[in-house]
């Protein structure tokens, strides 16, 4: 009995054995014979990273778009501060001049007052709000000529303070709608960022590497490519050329303009700088800070305008190259000047 308990289970084992060997030769061949779906460690198919690679390109995209706006937005609220700042100052000298006039009046009232009596006109001119009386000829017929002087210089004052003060209430409305823009399109800059690290963290690392190699965030476009013979349009051309050039390297950071870091505008606009021209702080406004040229004729310090919204700029530095700062996680760096979809070329 003990011997054909052996033998019975060595037959199932061995039966057992079969079983698992021919399901495992099904399986593959089921494999063979169905659609290929190569699955990573947490379960995405390689077109499902290939789709996350894809929408971490369009957040960056959008986050450049963004990243202008938030840059116009900015230079608007700076210029709107130093004209507000400019207002109050005014304002401030303007009050400063009332107080004097209405001194030198309060002066002669008291005159008056010890001579026997103060002119209506005069008690009616430091009073806090005169213009209405003061609108009636009549009014001044009953001063002195030195008196309508003084009184026709504090009316004159008075309005121009009172016009100060309703274009310094205004600016200031500007200058609070202006703060909360630029607000706005930070948040918008930072979402679209923290999505875009979070889509490129969930993937495995081989295909974050992948998509590394194939940006242009991976760096290999920073060593210097022959730009012999290139002749820049200008002599400030050839500095900004010299400027952009130096900042290779340099990483990119939204809303920077150097020279530690830069986005694409601050890049253009900063180089341009210490060739001592002045460029606007947007990408879309850059396009408009010269004269156009085409492809064709373009020359070294030519701004090149990307996508048809102008979101994007670099700068030709010569045969086919541009110098330009792609998007957060890469450095500045050379690319072909085809390297996406020209709106225009602008020569400051």
């Amino acid at each position: 009995m003990a011997s054909h308990r052996r033998t019975s289970q060595q037959g199932r084992t061995a039966l057992a054995g079969v079983t698992v060997v021919s399901a495992a030769l099904a399986t593959a061949a089921g494999a063979l014979s169905a659609p290929q779906a190569v699955a990573d460690p947490v379960g995405r198919t390689a077109a499902d990273r290939d789709a996350a690679a894809s929408r971490v390109d369009h957040l960056y995209e959008q986050a450049e778009r963004a990243t202008e706006k938030f840059n116009g937005a900015d230079a608007r609220t700076k210029k709107l501060r130093g004209q507000v700042a400019a207002l109050q100052d005014r304002t401030a000298r303007a009050q400063e001049r009332v107080n004097r006039m209405r001194g030198r009046l309060g002066a002669l009232a008291a005159a008056q007052y010890r001579a026997g009596g103060m002119d209506p006109t005069v008690r009616l001119m430091l009073s806090e709000r005169p213009e209405t009386y003061l609108e009636k000829a009549s009014a001044l017929d009953r001063l002195g000529a030195g008196q309508a002087r003084e009184l026709r210089g504090l009316r004159a004052a008075q309005r121009s303070l009172e016009q100060q003060r309703r274009e310094t209430v205004r600016k200031l409305a500007e200058l609070e709608a202006g703060r909360k823009e630029v607000a706005r399109h930070k948040k918008d800059v930072q979402h679209k960022l923290a999505t875009a690290r979070r889509l490129l963290n969930a993937l495995p690392r081989d295909a974050r590497e992948a998509y590394a190699r194939a940006s242009r965030s991976d760096g290999r476009h920073e060593a210097a490519p022959d730009l012999r013979g290139a002749a820049p349009a200008s002599g400030r051309a050839a500095a900004a050329v010299a400027a952009v050039r130096a900042a290779v390297g340099r990483p990119y950071a939204w809303g920077g303009n150097g020279p530690s870091s830069f986005d694409c505008s601050g890049l253009t606009q900063w180089a341009y700088g210490r060739a001592g021209v002045s460029l606007p702080r947007t990408s879309q406004a850059q396009r408009g800070a010269g004269r156009q040229v085409p492809l064709s004729q373009a020359q070294p310090g030519d701004l090149v305008i990307y996508r048809s919204d102008g979101s994007h700029v670099g700068m030709y530095v010569g045969n086919g190259q541009v110098v330009h700062a792609p998007y957060p996680g890469a450095r500045v760096r050379y690319d072909p000047v085809g390297m996406m979809p020209i709106s225009s070329l602008t020569r400051p």
